[in-house]
């Protein structure tokens, strides 16, 4: 019987090898980025073409390489930064000039140019599919540029499973975007099929991130600095009013390098506690430095995912920097006056209240003002109030009114109460009597038993089937606003609402571009409150970031949905028997009136059998 087992021809294993670092055009130009940063570049160009499919060009005015080095850059395991195990716990650099480019060249047809300054001349080669066809001498300023063209052009199958070019641009800006940020004293320029996206001179961070990401970071950055004897943090953390909705505005860098840690980005969110809403997401873009040899950065081949030695102690380290730094700018005041000298030194606070002086208070004009009776703010001196507890607790039970309005607490205690009576003593037609639960549900009596119907979950369901009506139909009205709203994203984002906005249209959004990432907004669907219109687009863009290739076909349901959530918020409608009445006939008339459009009850059935067998 024959042998079955064979060893892989180098150029298979190459290509296999290439799958763990080459994924998309993205990962060519993070690993092509990061060679040019070890080359001591202080000018970096990244062009780009077709998303990266068809061009991928990175030029460096770095310090080049020699002949040999730059055939045995494309070998792999070839290095320039190990030269044994206890090396590799010790990198800071990004990288190595060979760690990535033989996978590169496995999967595309690459051409380097390169020279030391103290060259007269470089050295040219071209590689395709691991195969040099050519090495020679040739005329080139100090530095080196390498070209990818036609990027999975030997593997078919992957390049097939690349996503749409604006996905793949933004997988590229996503990259450009931590490299950049990461290294604001280098200078970097981008170009996109033929037309400059960035110009971003040697700065500060500040200037970076504004430059990279827009310029309403500039007024909402708070600067974080801590120093410990075991880690260092600095950087920029964003107000509470910069906070959004969408991930992806949040950078964390060890020793220079990009990371992803939740558990650290948990201790951020943390010490924005109580400042910002549960959904929202603050912007951050801190740098941590510690001891190479406490932190593994070879978890995972990208190496965007690390292990810390104390991973406890990074968290307690990096909230608290974070917290300090809101509360020294009056994000978060922590108000301690025994720490003031002036306030301890005032006379109210060093001089005992003596008898004498009390005396001669209940005796002056302010006193008898607030204690006699008669008088407009008078107090009762005696037992009136002892059951002032009881009042407090039933002046702060939550009601359907509270909830929807700003109506005084007297006035929607009397509201719901009539409500509840006149709903419970009323028929509504022989369909049965009905009561408010708790603010957000409702409990109607059928023939078989009771039912319990969540009043937002079916006006979300309502909404959703008008909506989708509209939709089919291209009906939708638009309600202008009195002032037209900004929208500034980041460019990443920016290509994702740009992909969107005929869908918005479509669902009574006026919005156009305005300007490089911008947008102005002058209508929205009726009924959306004033100034909601940010968080609904932050949730559009959001939801588009995690389509699925397959989920296109989808997006009309994901966007109606998350609109009918927004606009099922009107408790006022339900507080009268006639609403309710309204709400039961509109949710039975909808082809899907048990759920909501994501799946969850609108409403239970307790059969009259089973509400006798609990009471027993």
């Amino acid at each position: 019987m024959a042998d079955e087992i064979q060893l892989l021809s180098e150029h298979i294993a190459n290509q296999i090898a290439a799958g763990e670092v080459v994924q998309r055009p993205s990962s060519a130009v993070k690993e092509l980025l990061e060679n040019a940063i070890d080359a001591g570049a202080t000018e970096i160009q990244l062009i780009i073409k077709d998303a990266g499919k068809e061009l991928i060009q990175v030029t460096d005015n770095g310090k080049g390489m020699s002949p040999t080095d730059a055939r045995m850059s494309f070998e792999r395991h070839a290095t320039s930064k190990i030269r044994n195990i206890e090396d590799l716990f010790k990198i800071r650099t990004m990288g190595f000039r060979g760690e990535a480019l033989a996978s590169i060249a496995a999967v595309a047809q690459v051409e380097m140019k390169t020279r030391q300054g103290i060259s007269e001349t470089g050295t040219r080669i071209v590689i395709e599919g691991t195969e040099v066809k050519s090495q020679e001498p040739c005329a080139f300023n100090p530095g080196t540029t390498i070209m990818v063209k036609n990027l999975f052009y030997n593997v078919p199958a992957r390049r097939n499973f690349l996503k749409s070019n604006t996905t793949e641009y933004r997988n590229i800006l996503d990259e450009f975007t931590r490299v950049a940020l990461a290294h604001p004293q280098i200078t970097f320029r981008l170009w996109n099929n033929g037309a400059e996206q960035y110009r971003l001179d040697g700065d500060t961070l500040k200037a970076r991130i504004v430059g990279l990401l827009g310029n309403t970071y500039e007024k909402n950055l708070v600067p974080v600095e801590q120093e410990t004897d075991i880690l260092k943090i600095n950087g920029f953390v964003g107000k509470p009013q910069a906070s959004t909705r969408t991930r992806g505005m949040q950078f964390f860098f060890i020793n220079g390098r990009f990371i992803r840690n939740s558990y650290l980005n948990h201790a951020v969110i943390q010490a924005y506690e109580g400042l910002i809403e549960k959904d929202s997401f603050p912007f951050y873009v801190l740098f941590l430095e510690i001891d190479p040899a406490k932190v593994d950065v070879n978890v995972h081949p990208t190496k965007q995912e690390v292990k810390f030695e104390d991973d406890r102690l990074m968290y307690t380290y990096l909230m608290a920097a974070v917290k300090h730094s809101l509360a020294r700018y009056n994000i978060a005041p922590s108000l301690d006056f025994t720490l003031n000298a002036e306030i301890q030194q005032m006379p109210a606070v060093r001089m005992p209240f003596t008898e004498q002086q009390q005396e001669e208070t209940r005796k002056g004009y302010l006193f008898n003002t607030f204690s006699d009776k008669g008088q407009a703010h008078a107090i009762e001196r005696n037992d009136s109030l002892k059951h002032w507890k009881a009042l407090y607790e039933i002046a702060q039970t939550p009601t359907a009114a509270n909830i929807a309005s700003n109506v005084p607490v007297e006035a929607e205690q009397t509201q719901v109460q009539s409500t509840i009576l006149s709903g419970s003593q009323t028929e509504g037609k022989g369909k049965g009597s009905m009561m408010l639960v708790h603010g957000n549900m409702l409990a109607a009596t059928v023939k078989s038993g009771m039912m319990l119907i969540h009043i937002r979950r079916a006006q979300e369901r309502i909404c959703y089937e008008r909506l989708l009506r509209e939709w089919n139909n291209e009906s939708a009205a638009s309600q202008r606003i009195l002032f037209p709203a900004s929208y500034e994203l980041a460019p990443q984002d920016a290509l994702l609402l740009q992909e969107a906005l005929p869908d918005l249209v479509r669902m009574g959004f006026d919005i156009s571009p305005f300007g490089k990432n911008s947008f102005v907004v002058q209508g929205v669907p009726p009924g959306l409150q004033a100034g909601d219109e940010k968080n609904v687009l932050d949730e559009v863009v959001e939801q588009l970031k995690h389509e699925s290739p397959d989920a296109i076909g989808r997006r009309t349901d994901m966007l109606l949905a998350n609109m009918a959530r927004r606009l099922s918020t009107n408790i006022q409608a339900v507080l009268q028997p006639e609403g309710q009445q309204a709400l039961i006939d509109e949710l039975f008339a909808c082809s899907q009136p048990e759920l909501t459009p994501d799946g969850r009850k609108t409403f239970v059935m307790l059969r009259k059998e089973e509400l006798e067998q609990m009471l027993g």
